[in-house]
């Protein structure tokens, strides 16, 4: 019933109007259409309490579904009723699925096959470096991420995502019309270009704290599984592994260190069952997809150049570096170390995972083990 969209949109407008309540309205009368122009009898009879009947007879007054349509496509804001055709199978199997999503960039049949990766706002350098490298290969095994656009864990993943050439979807709890935090704005114009920016809240609506738990049941509906990278106890990505629990979902979780705080939830989630993962083969394996996609390629052998990659390699491991370190390890000046550490992570040979402290890359890693250990 794609011809009802405005219908659906305007009802969405209106306080008090749910997925229950719109139900009730379309079973009725048949279609959202007729029971736009429905007088207050007939809204009563459909089912709608007073309350509901006098909130939409006044909305009415002030909405008209065709200028709320040009407004969005003004905005570049697509509107989709659960009865349209692109709107996500899988989030409709969950009990309180929106009634209405609000896209910018577009949704692909593809995404049928997402992953829901969250994590905490204060992101550490391991999980950083664990959600990059596990992200790349996902997309290139052709899952979309779906994160929340927050600082952190989220932001990184949509990054590494788009950056291994592959698709993201960021949920908002607010309008599409701003992006909250403000400071992933340009992230979220990569995003529309490689993927989608989704809500359920119409253009207009400012962020709200609870708006944030509530977005959570739709990255984790419309994904196939949650894969929780680092947590606190209480976190929104706690929420978000909860509600992927109560809707049959996938729940993984990356381990960390006993003693970091930031990894309290997901080594929680472990010890109540969540499965552990330690690469993009154990999530892979957990979804059921190892046998449907293509393993992912090699990448081609690294080797260093000269003595300084060679001694700078063997100060350095899984565990992030500071350069100073590096550098005093070493016994190299820190020019050279600088500018031979910008030469090989240009090379793909060692990565930066903030605050000026290095990682071997995973392909040097795998070539160069012993010199690591």
């Amino acid at each position: 019933m794609i011809k009802d969209t405005k219908y659906w949109v305007g009802f969405n407008r209106i306080a008090g109007v749910g997925r229950v309540r719109l139900g009730l309205l379309e079973s009725y009368f048949g279609s959202l259409r007729d029971a736009w122009g429905a007088d207050k009898a007939e809204l009563g009879r459909a089912g709608l309490d007073e309350r509901t009947v006098r909130a939409i007879i006044s909305g009415r007054e002030k909405l008209s579904p065709d200028e709320e349509m040009a407004r969005l496509a003004r905005s570049g804001i697509t509107a989709l009723s659960c009865r349209d055709d692109v709107y996500p199978a899988r989030l409709k199997e969950i009990y309180d699925y929106p009634p209405v999503l609000y896209v910018r960039g577009s949704l692909l049949p593809e995404d049928e096959w997402s992953l829901a990766v969250v994590g905490t706002r204060g992101a550490t350098p391991y999980g950083r470096q664990v959600t990059e490298e596990m992200v790349a290969d996902l997309v290139r095994s052709k899952l979309t991420i779906v994160s929340g656009l927050a600082r952190g864990i989220d932001a990184i993943a949509h990054r590494a995502a788009l950056e291994a050439g592959g698709r993201t979807i960021a949920l908002f709890g607010c309008g599409l019309d701003m992006v909250y935090p403000a400071e992933n704005t340009d992230l979220a114009r990569r995003v529309v270009a490689g993927g989608a920016l989704v809500s359920e809240y119409p253009p207009g609506v400012r962020p709200r704290a609870e708006y944030f738990p509530r977005r959570n049941r739709i990255m984790s509906g419309m994904s196939l599984g949650a894969l929780v990278v680092e947590a606190g106890l209480s976190s929104g990505a706690m929420i978000t592994a909860q509600l992927a629990l109560e809707q049959n979902r996938e729940v993984m979780a990356v381990p960390g260190s006993i003693l970091s705080l930031a990894s309290a939830g997901t080594n929680r989630l472990i010890q109540d069952g969540a499965r552990p993962v330690l690469s993009y083969r154990d999530a892979l394996e957990e979804l059921n997809l190892t046998a449907a996609v293509a393993p992912v390629a090699e990448a081609p052998e690294v080797r260093p150049a000269s003595d300084a990659e060679v001694t700078l390699l063997g100060h350095l491991g899984t565990e992030p570096v500071h350069i100073d370190e590096v550098c005093r390890a070493s016994g190299l000046p820190m020019a050279q170390v600088s500018s031979t550490l910008a030469i090989m992570e240009l090379k793909g040979m060692v990565r930066q995972v903030g605050m000026m402290s290095y990682v071997i890359a995973r392909e040097v890693r795998e070539c160069y083990q012993t010199v690591i250990d």
